[in-house]
């Protein structure tokens, strides 16, 4: 007996062809819209919300455009959401899909790991595809492709193994290696007019840390005024609050409280409630009952035997006066990341109750002082007991300027801190896909049977990068492209595409590295990416749930 209807009425299925179709357009129209922000000449976009305000973000960042973006097309979610690549700490990729936040903090993972690469992946694995959709119509089975694409993936992942340099013995070359992956990484920024004096401040900021992956401790402000060549780096750590009135300026050898805890809780709030007295006298012992109780909880905080009070609340004038007498700095009002950091970085704990003294771990610091940047005042806490905290204050004309320098600020220091533990180094500007492309197609012509279209295929998707980056440069890529090829086929060439003089350079001479774990993130994501969007056959979109009639 047939099934006359198996799905509800506004229930929608896409079988065989017309699945794959829509997958494969979804997919190359997503890596379209990100292609241009690819390499040192790459464009910028303007992304506008659509909420209240409609703020706008001015970025060539890849992972921040996928994230903006409300997707309809399930491929294109899938590929955005495939970017999350969890590295691990040993350097293995392992590939995780929460299949819960398409759509929200999707590209965020890649991006917070490995930090740079996002436009990449997605690039590639919208070229992978492309290749894919003109096998599938020459009638090769997906599988056929996905297990070429495999072998493939693997051919290149040891073609990079084979040349990758390592210099982590020798200081003076690692922080060279350093310096030169932080101006790579820099130059398709904003900040590229200045990457010698950013990449300087993320070294810096990186080696700070000595080896750890927290980049909590390291802080970046943004203010804006001067230009951006007024950047500095800053031992310690800076809270973006004013010294109150009558307090000290400056403290040595401070001991910090820091806390989460409401200064009015004393107050009458009974809302709504009236109390009835039978003169003003009364009204005088209430307050005078509320001060009493305020001047209780302050003492107990004094007891601590500090000499800093932070507050993530407000403190109100009577208890800052109480502190101010007793010689005590109190900080009214500090953000939640302001305190959390605060907190890690002088090695206290945040408080909220203050009855037993011994169990509260204070945050110490040798001098707290008051600095101006720009035209504001902040705190400087200096002498931290994290060693490797430090701050990196941003100038700039507007906030859409600083904002975008953080982001690329962020990437650099998320590449450098990955660097510093897994040291491998490779050339940049195109030479790691022209050298992947070219084992890759020896490969192909080995291996017999249709999986060696598959491999064709990978190899020439591996090229796109690089004409990418000529394209988006205004270059003639095909020249280009062919030059890059002759060049490689020479023994232990360094040629890659030199944007700066439109031609064919040496990527050694021109000081141009990238990481190893940012390439094989690259390489693997989009490969396993691509796969995951291959083996579609059919798209099912489920009927909306109805409003039952409550009536």
């Amino acid at each position: 007996m047939a099934i006359d209807k198996l799905l509800k009425d506004d229930a929608t299925e896409e079988k065989g062809e017309r699945a794959r179709m829509a997958s494969f357009v979804g997919a190359m129209a997503i890596a379209d819209l990100v292609k241009t922000t690819l390499g040192p000449k790459g464009m910028d976009k303007i992304l506008q919300s659509t909420g209240r305000g409609h703020s706008v973000t001015v970025t060539n960042d890849g992972a921040t455009i996928l994230k903006s973006l409300h997707i309809d097309n399930p491929a294109a979610k899938v590929l955005v959401g495939i970017l999350t690549v969890v590295v691990t700490a040993d350097g293995a990729t392992g590939l995780h899909v929460d299949y819960n936040k398409y759509g929200t903090d999707i590209s965020k993972v890649q991006d917070d790991e490995v930090g740079d690469g996002t436009t990449s992946v997605v690039v590639l694995a919208g070229e992978l595809l492309r290749e894919a959709e003109k096998l599938v119509a020459a009638k090769i089975h997906p599988m056929t492709i996905i297990s070429g694409y495999r072998m493939a993936a693997e051919c290149a992942r040891n073609a990079l193994l084979q040349k990758v340099m390592d210099n982590k013995e020798d200081a003076e070359k690692f922080k060279s290696d350093l310096m030169k992956i932080a101006m790579t990484t820099l130059s398709s920024k904003i900040l590229s007019q200045d990457k010698e004096h950013f990449a300087k401040l993320a070294v810096d900021a990186v080696m700070k840390l000595k080896g750890s992956t927290n980049l909590e401790a390291i802080q970046i402000i943004k203010k804006p005024g001067g230009s951006l060549k007024d950047s500095f780096l800053d031992e310690g750590f800076i809270l973006d609050k004013k010294i109150g009135i009558g307090q000290p300026k400056r403290i040595e050898d401070a001991k910090i409280l820091v806390a989460n805890t409401a200064m009015d809780t004393d107050k009458v709030k009974i809302y709504g409630a009236r109390v009835r007295v039978d003169s003003m006298s009364r009204v005088a012992q209430i307050e005078g009952a509320e001060k009493e109780k305020m001047r209780e909880k302050v003492q107990k905080i004094i007891g601590h035997g500090i000499n800093c009070f932070v507050n993530r609340q407000l403190i109100y004038n009577f208890p800052e006066e109480l502190f101010a007498d007793a010689g005590v700095l109190a900080i009214e009002h500090a953000d939640f990341d302001g305190i959390e950091r605060l907190a890690l970085v002088t090695g206290g704990e945040i408080a909220s109750t203050f009855d037993n003294p011994e169990s509260v771990k204070l945050g110490h610091c040798k001098l707290i002082e008051e600095i101006m940047i720009g035209e504001d005042k902040l705190i400087h806490f200096s002498g931290v007991e994290m060693g490797q905290a430090c701050t990196i204050v941003l100038r700039g004309a507007s906030f859409h300027v600083l904002d975008e320098a953080e982001r690329s600020l962020h990437d650099a220091l998320c590449v450098l801190s990955q660097t510093v533990i897994d040291s491998r180094v490779l050339l940049g500007g195109g030479w790691p896909e022209m050298v992947m492309a070219k084992d890759v197609d020896e490969l192909a012509r080995r291996t017999p049977g249709k999986k060696s279209h598959a491999i064709d295929a990978f190899s020439r998707a591996l090229i796109s990068i690089p004409t990418t980056i000529a394209d988006n440069a205004g270059l003639d890529s095909a020249e280009l492209i062919a030059k890059l090829r002759a060049e490689h086929h020479k023994e232990g060439s360094h040629a890659g595409i030199d944007v700066i003089s439109g031609s064919v350079g040496d990527m050694a001479e021109l000081g141009i590295s990238e990481a190893f774990k940012v390439k094989q993130a690259v390489l693997l994501s989009a490969t396993e990416a691509a796969e995951m969007i291959l083996r579609v056959d059919e798209i099912i979109t489920c009927a909306p749930r109805r409003r039952e009639d409550r009536m």
